[in-house]
């Protein structure tokens, strides 16, 4: 009798039959998902985005910048028309954001019609007027204005992504290298809530940064040694309007952002120059009633405030929760070349360009730091991460060279300027007094995680400039009284301290921490509103003069009236205590004589560094914050977020839980398989027993 096979148990085939099952459902969910994820991630590489995405923004050109001189009687009509052209862009904008989702031509088309189209026509009959205005009042009408209403649709923070000729829609082209934005391509995520940013490269840990704060001019035997300050609060008595009465008279919501405003009490679109010397000043010295304003600061914490709902506030991107001053210091600076001369009553000034983002660096003159941090490291085109205990510096040099005629020109522009490297004023102006500002901001620190920022805060600004650092900008209208401004001017020439800001000899001055060694604030109502909180000596800021350090506690020393006590001692640097000792070593002076740092560098520098480019170089020659933002390393490096955050659509895969969440099948999959293999096993090894 031939041998025959043995059949397997009925319960060994059935074990064999459910392993191998097991085993293809699983390598077939792998495979699934494998497959899906690879076709997800494809897709997010080569579709383009759509024509709305958060981070493209409309670049115009800046009609102001290419007029002529004109009369005083041309001005008004003139700035109808160019505030008009900001509302123009803001709607476009605002146009592009609601646009919905398109593809290749098709986003082209719809982007060239719907949005670059309209606006040119717009722009364009606007620049009509403009031009048919000057004719009227010089009988020398522009020439090339005509050519500036197109504008394009670009992405952030480089390239573009369509212009109104061709409608390129999403082409991620490597920029404009002239206005230092070519980066590469490709839309940047937006922080989160707020789809005109800022984003997560808008952001650095101060201390990765390189120092980059070159020594002012040396002072020649003519200089004006002296500094002037005035205390005219931080507006506790939320002064507050959207209005521009500089670039945009008589337009309501002519800066399409709120302002804080210190000093004059009267200052809105439809104040004048007799409205001006009627109102009331927030300044403690009352021949001041010279207007300072800014733009203000906001956290973007999820928390809305009062013109949550209104335009220039959230209406056009400008959310969160407003954050007033905890320190304003407002001082009036003389010339390391020469004496200086009284400015005119009426003079107006604009530091900085609330456009730079789109305008390019040219007029930029935005500075940001911490506290500890000022004489060594400014910022221009980074809001700072700042460590515990230490505060976030908005500061500002104003031009300080005037043409000795006009008070106001057709850009705001072209009747100021800055001294050269020299600190020398060119082609005839004068050397009047340099209006410095330092804003001292209690931000809570953003954190920058997967190429989002969180908690984020951000200066207010035009909706299309996405709220990036390099566009801030501050506003002074000078309406001193002769008396007063005589008595800066001599002041400054004679190499005095003075002022009602200015620290009395005996140490008993106002929460400057000055090398006086001043007293802190003394928790009186500044300006009408609510107390300071009696801080002080937040650096001890070093006198133009001085040669001191950064001092002390940055505002630790929360009794009322004495934050400034310890502070501006004898040379002292940078003491402020800080947990992880990440502030450079206490006691010792960081800076040189005459290399104070209440203003960030002298106007010569500030000049030259605002026509680098983002990938240009610092004033001392070093690279810029921008550009290098290198770790120094040591052990004080906490991680508070990468100095170069990857933007999410460029390597972010989203949380754990995200991740897990897209993963789940595979892994489900993989268990399948393995119990497949055990089950598998099991059932041989019962058939080998039999």
């Amino acid at each position: 009798m031939t041998g025959g096979t043995r059949r397997r148990p009925k319960a060994a085939r059935r074990s064999t039959a459910a392993a191998i099952a097991l085993m293809l459902g699983g390598a077939g969910l792998i495979a699934v998902n494998t497959y899906a994820s690879a076709t997800e991630t494809n897709a997010a590489e080569t579709a383009q985005l759509p024509a709305g995405a958060a981070g493209s923004t409309i670049d115009c050109p800046e009609v102001a910048d290419h007029l002529p001189k004109l009369p005083e009687k041309a001005l008004a009509g003139v700035s109808d028309d160019l505030a008009a052209m900001d509302t123009q862009i803001t709607d476009a904008y605002q146009r592009l954001t609601r646009m919905g989702t398109a593809s290749g031509d098709a986003a082209g088309e719809k982007v060239k019609g719907e949005v670059l189209d309209p606006l040119r026509k717009s722009r364009a009959e606007s620049i009509g007027r403009i031009t048919d205005s000057i004719d009227r009042t010089t009988g020398r009408p522009p020439s090339g204005l005509d050519d500036l209403a197109a504008c394009e649709v670009k992405t952030a923070p480089g390239g573009t992504a369509g212009d109104s000729s061709t409608g390129d829609a999403g082409s991620g082209d490597a920029g404009n290298a002239d206005k230092g934005e070519g980066n590469g391509g490709g839309t940047a995520p937006p922080s989160a809530g707020n789809g005109n940013g800022p984003d997560a490269s808008d952001f650095v840990d101060i201390r990765t940064v390189k120092p980059n704060v070159s020594s002012p001019p040396a002072a020649r035997a003519d200089a004006s040694r002296g500094s002037f300050l005035t205390d005219c609060g931080v507006n506790g008595n939320k002064n507050y309007n959207t209005d521009n009465v500089i670039a945009a008279p008589g337009v309501t919501n002519g800066a399409h952002h709120l302002h804080d405003y210190v000093g004059n009490q009267d200052i809105n679109a439809f104040s004048n120059n007799d409205t001006f010397a009627a109102a009331a000043t927030s300044c403690k010295e009352q021949g001041d009633k010279s207007a300072y304003y800014w733009p203000v600061v906001r956290v973007q914490d999820g928390t809305q405030d009062f013109d949550q709902n209104s335009d220039g506030g959230g209406k056009e991107g400008n959310v969160g929760r407003i954050l007033t001053a905890k320190q304003a210091e407002i001082k009036y600076v003389g010339s390391p070349a020469s004496k200086v001369v009284a400015m005119p009553k009426f003079l107006r000034i604009i530091t900085g360009d609330a456009k730079a983002f789109t305008n390019g660096p040219a007029n930029a003159n935005a500075h940001f730091s911490c506290t500890g941090f000022e004489n060594k490291v400014q910022l221009t085109d980074k809001y700072p991460i700042c460590p515990k205990g230490s505060d976030v510096v908005r500061s500002f040099s104003f031009q300080s060279c005037w043409d000795g005629q006009n008070t106001d020109s057709a850009n705001h522009r072209t009747h100021m300027a800055f001294a050269d490297a020299d600190g020398n004023c060119a082609n005839g102006f004068k050397a009047i007094p340099q209006l410095t500002m330092r804003l001292v901001y209690d931000v809570p620190a953003p954190t920058v995680e997967n190429g989002q920022v969180k908690n984020a805060y951000a200066v207010d600004g035009f909706p299309e400039q996405l709220h990036k650092p390099i566009n801030d900008h501050d506003d002074f209208i000078n309406i001193m009284d002769q008396s007063l401004m005589d008595q800066v001017v001599d002041c400054l020439n004679k190499g005095r301290t003075c002022g009602a800001g200015a620290p009395p000899a005996n140490g008993t001055g106002d929460d400057k921490g000055d090398d006086t060694g001043g007293k802190g604030d003394d928790g009186k109502n500044d300006d009408g509103g609510t107390k300071d909180d009696g801080k002080g000596g937040d650096d001890g800021k070093e006198d133009d003069n001085g040669g001191k350090g950064d001092t002390g506690n940055g505002g630790a020393t929360e009794t009322p009236g004495k934050g400034g006590t310890q502070n501006g001692q004898n040379g002292q640097g940078d003491a402020k205590g800080s947990d992880d000792g990440a502030v450079t070593s206490g006691g010792t002076a960081d800076t040189k004589a005459g290399a104070g740092a209440d203003t960030p560098k002298s106007e010569s520098t500030v000049a030259s560094d605002a026509r680098r480019t983002e990938a240009g170089t610092a004033p001392d020659g070093s690279a810029s914050p921008s550009a290098v933002s290198r770790a120094e390393g040591g052990d004080d490096q906490d991680s508070v977020g990468s100095v170069n955050p990857v933007p999410q659509a460029e390597g972010s895969q989203g949380s754990l839980a995200e991740t897990g969440s897209q993963l789940w099948p595979a892994a489900a999959g993989a268990l399948m398989l393995c119990a497949g293999l055990v089950v598998l096993l099991r059932s041989r090894r019962y058939t080998a027993r039999r």
